[in-house]
């Protein structure tokens, strides 16, 4: 698939960046869309009652988003409550973001995966006066894990019927909802909103181990969306394919907001199962993702290519050579040698054009954010003509700072800092940023927003950075915070500390960095693990090993119930060999020595993560 590069995008049915100028805050972009062009469409989803992929035009959907503003007018809320939205990614869940901002309210996007606890802290910490949840169910189960504040007022459900299993009198069916929206319509725009006014709370982990609330302005994200924009054109004809959840910040920007200033339209994916389909029939120009996603093709490709006799594994490796070198010489300027033009042809045809085919033949952009990418991983999709490009940022910063481009694509980098946007070296390598991207500050912490975020706008990152002609490149971390392939964000202090609350654990480490998951190597009590196996499987066993990882997996979870979903470990090595300041294991203060216990159980800790491989050095959004 050749390249199409921004200029080509930019000089067909791109972004009118004069009209996009004039654009201050998000209900205005909405608006912008619906008035320049209200027939094309805006989003398909699938529906599973007629087994087929449905429309809707920029007319329908500023429609439904006016009838959502009416039933939120009959509420009473007031501008600047805040809107818990606890649903899983898709229209109704943009409807209800938009018809929230259109009215001067704070959306708060949750992770529709989260386990209760740490959603009845988000509720209690934000105040949310009203939530919107997919089920009773769901928000009995909130409801019984800890106090959600007494604020929260009325819980929307979008399906069923809570009749007379719901747990209090704040539930009410969406239907219900909606059909109260009885108060005249206002003219639009009749809710003053200024570009300063919070358009989001959106909560990431911090090294307290409690997720913390990033207060992003509209002005923050619209100038983040313009800043894309200009970096990477989209055009009206652009069909991106959204899997990402909604309370990604990298997905609310580039995947939902920067469609709407495009004109693109948004295919909602069915579910991460069902993604290979979704992309044959999506058949998408454009995806925002973390590298897991990539990890996984990778490795399916991979394990198509072992399975290929030799004379098809020898043209599948030739490709990539090719390939690679066709990239390489794109990058500075030149044209293929005369070997390499003549050889393409035939293994784009055998090769290059089988693996585009999974993604629907027609990607153009891949952007990768929220973690690392393995070079491996990018090399491989980038030498069959598929454009990855790595980015960086994170959610306080809306939250791209830097972006590849197709034709400055330096793989080992995260891109040149977007317009607008400043990048310096700090203290200690650490990489400074300011722009009128970055966040207001942390949700009632100003002692957090303080450490973060400097008097005069400069942004800690808490990574440490090259920056070479004017690209940046990330070296490491400040501050011992894991990533996960995912994009999420973990304190392991924080889960090793909880994990030492049980006696049964006299050492652990909580470990995931690049992984898509976390897993923890521990050293148990003997004298309490003796007491604690009586009823399990004997040593002997041959179940035994499976059977006790099992039950120390579940007190673990136990002890951790009350982090995040994704901060859940899933997997355990445990001994018990004692860590000792001898063993080189344990510092003199009796604190974890990182590296010696990562090399020490280097075999069980791979034995961990069977279907993953650790990526590269590059960091970005998340």
């Amino acid at each position: 698939m050749p390249s199409q590069s921004s200029n080509s995008i930019a000089s067909g049915a791109s972004i009118e960046a004069a009209d996009l100028s004039r654009v201050r805050t998000l209900p205005e972009l909405l608006e912008r869309r619906v008035r320049r062009t209200p027939s094309r469409e805006a989003y398909r989803r699938f529906d599973p009652a007629t087994g087929a992929w449905e429309s809707l035009s920029w007319r329908a959907f500023g429609e439904e988003v006016r009838r959502r503003r009416l039933a939120l007018k009959a509420e009473g809320v007031v501008q600047g409550d805040r809107i818990a939205i606890l649903l899983p990614s898709g229209v109704e869940h943009v409807e209800i973001d938009q018809a929230a901002l259109a009215e001067g309210l704070v959306p708060v996007p949750m992770h529709a995966l989260d386990n209760a606890e740490s959603i009845a802290y988000i509720l209690r910490d934000c105040g949310a006066a009203l939530m919107f949840v997919d089920s009773v169910e769901r928000w009995r189960t909130i409801l019984k894990s800890g106090d959600v504040g007494p604020q929260l007022r009325r819980v929307i459900v979008s399906t069923g019927e809570p009749g007379a299993e719901a747990p209090d009198g704040r539930v009410i069916a969406f239907d219900e909802w909606i059909s109260s929206g009885t108060c005249e319509a206002k003219p639009e725009g009749a809710v003053p909103i200024d570009p300063n006014d919070l358009a989001a709370v959106v909560y990431t982990s911090g090294t307290t181990g409690r997720p913390k609330g990033v207060m992003l302005s509209h002005a923050n994200i619209v100038a983040n969306v313009k800043a894309v924009a200009e970096r990477l054109p989209a055009a009206d004809s652009d069909v991106f394919l959204s899997f990402l959840p909604l309370s990604h910040t990298l997905e609310r920007t580039c995947g939902y907001y920067y469609p709407i200033a495009a004109g693109a339209s948004v295919a909602f994916a069915r579910s991460t199962r069902q993604l290979g389909d979704d992309f044959r029939e999506v058949r998408p120009t454009v995806v925002v993702s973390v590298p897991r996603i990539y990890e996984r093709f990778y490795s399916a490709i991979m394990e198509r290519r072992a399975a290929l006799g030799p004379a098809e594994r020898q043209m599948f490796d030739l490709a990539l050579a090719v390939g690679g070198r066709r990239f390489d010489a794109r990058q500075r300027g030149e044209e293929p040698s005369a070997e390499d033009q003549t050889a393409w042809p035939a293994l784009e045809r055998a090769v290059a054009l089988p693996v585009r085919a999974i993604f629907g033949g027609r990607l153009r952009i891949a952007f990768t954010g929220g973690a690392p990418i393995g070079e491996p991983v990018i090399r491989l999709f980038l030498s069959l003509g598929l454009d990855v490009l790595q980015g960086y940022g994170m959610t306080e910063s809306s939250p791209v700072v830097s972006v590849n481009t197709p034709d400055e694509n330096d793989v080992r980098s995260v891109g040149r800092p977007l317009s607008g946007v400043e990048a310096k070296l700090g203290e200690n390598a650490e990489l400074l940023v300011r722009g009128p991207n970055v966040m207001v500050g942390y949700w009632g912490k100003p002692e957090a927003t303080r450490a973060a975020k400097e008097p005069d706008g400069w942004l800690h990152t808490g990574d440490q950075a090259r920056i070479e002609d004017g690209r940046i490149t990330i070296t490491g971390r400040i501050k011992e915070i894991i990533v996960t392939s995912t994009g999420e964000k973990v304190s392991p202090g924080d889960l090793e500390t909880a994990i030492l609350a049980d006696s049964l654990f006299a050492n652990a480490m909580v470990l995931g960095e690049n992984r898509p998951y976390l897993a923890v190597v521990a050293a148990l009590d003997p004298e309490v693990w003796a007491r604690e196996k009586r009823g399990l499987p004997d040593d002997a066993d041959p179940s035994a090993r499976r059977v006790h990882s099992d039950f120390l997996l579940a007190r673990i979870r136990e002890a951790v119930k009350s982090f995040p979903a994704y901060a859940t470990p899933r997997a355990v090595h445990w001994t018990t060999d004692p860590w000792t300041v001898e063993s080189t294991l344990l510092t003199p203060t009796l604190k974890n020595k990182r590296l010696n216990i990562e090399a020490r159980f280097a075999k069980e800790i791979e034995a961990l993560y069977p279907h993953s491989r650790p990526g590269g050095a590059a960091v970005v959004g998340r």
